[in-house]
């Protein structure tokens, strides 16, 4: 497939604002006033990704994931595989972390990675809409792994 540079709709990245004190900072992510009710999370986990390591790409039939990266260098690669999507067939190279923090929502059909391009172990949250493996993990996980075939048109680098 030939992907055209630009970015996905559908896909905010909303650049994080830091309110620093001598404590710190502290940075609001999810507000439930911000987001329509089906982009609510119903869940949270954190995941630390050593370098050079990437994961994904992959994609969901129903879940959308909301990330959160703050953290460290990712690259985070998205393509709108979204037959009905006005930007079908594009694909979106960002890089986010520390230096940029951002939430990047991403919804169904649209694949998505990201690599450990820092020289350090590095964090990300997600605030997806759907339960990991449904109501008390007894579900098929929503989960299409692209990186798992051997033909695949979704190439990170």
């Amino acid at each position: 497939m030939n992907w055209k540079d630009a970015p996905i709709d559908g896909c905010p990245i909303t650049p994080l604002t830091k309110y620093t004190d001598a404590r710190g900072w502290l940075s609001e992510f999810y507000r439930h006033d911000e987001l329509t009710p089906s982009l609510h999370p119903v869940m949270g986990y954190i995941s630390m990704t050593h370098p050079g390591v990437a994961r994904g790409p992959h994609e969901h039939r129903d879940q959308t994931d909301l990330f959160v990266f703050f953290n460290g260098v990712f690259r985070l690669h998205l393509w709108d595989n979204r037959s009905d999507s006005p930007t079908y067939g594009h694909r979106q190279v960002v890089d986010l972390g520390e230096a940029n923090p951002a939430v990047a929502i991403v919804p169904p059909g649209v694949v998505h990675a990201y690599r450990n391009v820092g020289a350090k172990d590095a964090l990300i949250i997600n605030c997806p809409n759907q339960l990991y493996a449904g109501e008390g993990k007894k579900e098929p996980v929503d989960e299409i792994r692209h990186e798992d075939l051997a033909e695949s048109v979704f190439v990170m680098d």
